[in-house]
């Protein structure tokens, strides 16, 4: 679902029509913020607040033109959501709804919906920092380091990410 949050299909209108929930949204609502958050980080060097702003609040979709021509810069926020997915589900229990589930962190919508759909399964303190942890933090800090690993190898360079707008 990440990958698609990042490509020119909605995301959001599959989660909807196939009126995904649970789990399954959960981890959904995990790798489109993987995507977000992911990109973000990772291109913030060449973008900065702005940069950050507009694809961690706004659109991963924004890097569409350097994903085709450097399909590479795609690697690093997808291997972060391909890992953190699996863990939402099967340790943290991460559930959403059809709504939240293809919106990523795109006006906090995956995360308005994710509270609302767990709300009851554990205290809201618990719930919130679920969603600090594998909406934020975690695909930040998985996806910096594999950008960063792939910058060191020459397999993405400065410019790759860098929006034009």
């Amino acid at each position: 679902m990440g990958m698609t949050l990042s490509s020119p299909i909605s995301s959001a209108a599959i989660a909807i029509s196939l009126n995904m929930s649970g789990l399954a949204a959960g981890a959904a609502t995990v790798g489109c913020s993987a995507q977000m958050i992911g990109f973000a980080v990772a291109s913030f060097r060449e973008n900065k607040t702005g940069g950050l702003i507009a694809q961690g609040l706004g659109t991963s979709k924004l890097q569409l033109p350097n994903i085709l021509r450097r399909p590479l810069i795609w690697i690093p926020p997808t291997l972060a959501g391909a890992i953190l997915g699996p863990l939402s589900t099967t340790v943290f229990a991460m559930k959403n709804n059809s709504i939240g589930a293809g919106m990523g962190t795109s006006g906090f919508v995956g995360q308005f919906g994710t509270l609302a759909t767990m709300e009851g399964s554990a205290p809201t303190y618990i719930i919130v920092l679920k969603i600090l942890l594998l909406h934020f933090i975690a695909p930040a800090a998985l996806t910096l380091i594999f950008s960063e690993i792939m910058r060191k190898k020459g397999l993405i360079k400065e410019g790759d990410m860098k929006l034009k707008l």
